[in-house]
């Protein structure tokens, strides 16, 4: 499976009122694996910016003077995610964007999602963790991922940030360690502590093979059982 996690900064956040795309990041995921592949571009959006979505990005009409318009790179962006699953916090908004973007810039092009299946991680979230904050920033703190580098939104460096909660939150291994919350919210360690024993586990050097009983098995299904359960069918021991 191909997987694009995808992420859009803009001048603001109607398009029904002429705002555009002044940013696209997105990374790429094969079989759930960050492959080191992306795609990154800055855009001229030919308007101003917003103060307030300046605020928030941190990056202005005159750092975008010299970058592409959206019609020059909308070849080389419409590549790279054609085919693929797009994976993205609040679809509708980037999604939203996007259309908006090829339908103003060219007739060859329909809408995205003619070529790309959508996963919106923030109804996926909500659905997790119901009544519970599901922002980026709290999912980070939530799963452990270190957002530590990100003062101001960008698309790409919002993007490898998603990948890596999107796998944890997809996974369904979370308990494993120790870390993440319980079924009821409660929080059962330190984002840290769940990071350092999740190091500790992915590092740890191989030991003696036993070989499980006919019970054990059975007790290790059982338990598998309960996992996907739990995550909506993403138990990663059975993908």
């Amino acid at each position: 499976m191909r997987q694009i996690v995808l992420d859009t900064e803009t001048t603001g956040l109607e398009t029904s009122l002429g705002h555009r795309i002044i940013e696209i990041g997105c990374v790429e995921l094969i079989n759930r694996r960050l492959t080191g592949n992306h795609y990154h571009q800055y855009i001229n959006p030919e308007r101003e910016i917003d103060s307030g979505a300046q605020e928030v990005h941190g990056i202005s009409r005159e750092f975008l003077a010299d970058k592409p318009v959206f019609s020059s790179i909308i070849d080389e962006f419409m590549a790279f995610i054609d085919g693929a699953e797009l994976v993205i916090h609040n679809a509708p908004f980037d999604i939203g964007f996007i259309n908006h973007e090829l339908k103003l810039n060219s007739s060859k092009y329909r809408r995205v999602e003619e070529y790309c299946g959508v996963v919106d991680t923030l109804a996926m979230a909500r659905q997790k963790h119901p009544g519970q904050r599901v922002t980026l920033d709290a999912l980070c703190k939530r799963y452990g991922v270190d957002n530590s580098s990100r003062t101001l939104h960008g698309a790409l460096l919002d993007s490898e940030i998603l990948a890596d909660v999107y796998l944890l939150m997809t996974g369904g291994q979370t308990h494993l360690f120790g870390g993440g919350s319980d079924s009821s919210g409660t929080k059962n360690n330190d984002s840290e502590d769940y990071a350092k024993q999740a190091a500790a586990f992915a590092n740890r050097r191989p030991g003696l093979i036993i070989t499980p009983t006919a019970q054990e098995v059975a007790l290790h299904e059982s338990r598998l059982d309960a996992i996907d359960k739990a995550s909506g069918g993403n138990c990663l021991f059975r993908q």
